[in-house]
């Protein structure tokens, strides 16, 4: 459910599939540090 918050985030606010995918990866790491 944590994916999803950080999903709804980028896909509104990140309009590039560039972006898209380096916001997935920064929330994925961000959630693996904890």
């Amino acid at each position: 459910s944590k994916l999803k918050q950080f999903r709804r985030i980028a896909t509104r606010y990140e309009k590039t599939v560039r972006n898209y995918k380096a916001m997935i990866a920064l929330a994925a790491t961000i959630l693996w540090l904890r």
